[in-house]
């Protein structure tokens, strides 16, 4: 039975749920596993480089590698723009930490800029003011399912030679005046983390640009710097994406759209039936960009209460996430103050994630929206 068809005021509603994603697809996949496993072709073969074109087709790219993760996706990006030691990367402080990690390791040093209070993206209105004569590539993260304000951003950087890698670990399909993440900037780099859009069975991620000598690197570097298999003129990393999960990946690729649209569907019931409650601000999709809602974000002081409240009907809910970087003890070495990035520390500290997954059902979507509306209108049974 599908969570859709299940009935009654008790259903609990996790976070996400694979195992109800998978049932709609399980022939399918296993299908793609056997197809990989009687060719024994494990590393490389039909199986990636047909899902490396799919998916490099779909965001609209010239090129599409699959490799191990996002962060090796997003580290592999920052080398092919020439990254190197002594070099600044601007980011925001709001997002997960691979997302400076990469950075570090490609020797770099992080630069924060604060995030936009609407779209919780980078804020193009403060990005100069981070830029210096370091500044070699600055890193929008396309938060949540939505793309940052692309166009702002590459005005600033464009003239000073600043490249774009585009963070869109979270944005399989989301759009920018029409076209999709992975094609707004100079390279970009995505996660197949098995809880995204478009997730693997496992870690995955790929890389998309339009340039052919940052395509060429990437794929230098994520096999051990070879051109044979014996020859290796740079040392490389083991970043390369299995040939299992590009067959599960290409199978899911079929039904992102479709999912996409399940997504926007719950986004849309939850801003109607959450609409006009006092003390709480609900995420907005902005002027010419389509939201994919890897998360629904909404915002209260209350949060942990709310969250509290949601817990005990059975209902979950995430903090995506309560610590920004810059404040993270991994970072305590920068020094940065609290108060530095005001924006993201109150995002830290009042977002809240209602759950999200392309098979919820009237009865979760009730569950969900009442909870909420009881917890604010006092109602005790809600």
């Amino acid at each position: 039975m599908s969570v859709a068809e299940r009935k009654g005021p008790s259903v609990g509603v996790p976070f996400v749920d694979l195992k109800a994603q998978y049932r709609t697809i399980r022939d399918e996949v296993r299908a793609a596993i056997d197809g990989v496993v009687e060719e024994a072709a494990f590393i490389g073969g039909k199986a990636l480089h047909e899902f490396q074109d799919a998916f490099g087709r779909y965001c609209g790219a010239r090129h599409g590698i699959g490799v191990s993760s996002g962060t090796s996706a997003l580290h592999l990006a920052l080398d092919a723009c020439g990254v190197r030691p002594g070099d600044e990367v601007v980011t925001v402080p709001n997002t997960f930490i691979a997302t400076t990690e990469a950075i570090t390791q490609a020797g770099a040093t992080i630069r924060f800029v604060d995030a936009d209070p609407e779209s919780f993206c980078l804020d193009p209105a403060r990005l100069e003011a981070a830029i210096t004569s370091k500044t070699k590539v600055v890193m929008p993260v396309h938060l949540f399912g939505q793309t940052a304000e692309i166009d702002p951003i590459a005005a600033i950087a464009r003239p000073r030679g600043i490249r774009i890698v585009e963070d869109a670990a979270q944005a399989h399909g989301a759009e920018y005046k029409g076209r999709r993440a992975g094609t707004l900037g100079d390279i970009a780099g995505f996660s197949f983390y098995p809880g995204k859009n478009l997730g693997a069975y496992g870690d995955g991620g790929f890389v998309t640009t339009d340039d052919d000598t940052m395509a060429t690197r990437v794929r230098l570097l994520l096999d051990h710097g070879r051109t044979t298999k014996y020859e290796h003129i740079a040392e490389g990393y083991n970043y390369r994406l299995d040939a299992l999960q590009a067959a599960i990946l290409s199978v899911k690729l079929r039904h992102l759209d479709a999912w996409t649209e399940s997504r926007r569907r719950v986004a849309k019931a939850y801003d109607e039936r959450l609409a006009g409650i006092d003390g709480l601000r609900l995420p907005v999709e902005q002027a010419n960009r389509r939201h994919v809602y890897h998360i629904y974000a909404l915002r209260t002081d209350r949060r942990d209460a709310l969250k509290s409240h949601l817990e005990t009907r059975g209902i979950a809910a995430g903090v995506h996430y309560p610590i920004p970087l810059h404040l993270q003890p991994a970072y305590r070495h920068l020094a940065i103050p609290k108060g530095s990035f005001p924006v993201a520390e109150r995002l830290a500290e009042t977002f809240l994630s209602l759950p999200m997954y392309p098979e919820m059902g009237e009865p979760e979507i009730d569950a969900v929206c009442s909870a909420v509306r009881g917890f604010f209108e006092g109602k005790r049974g809600a």
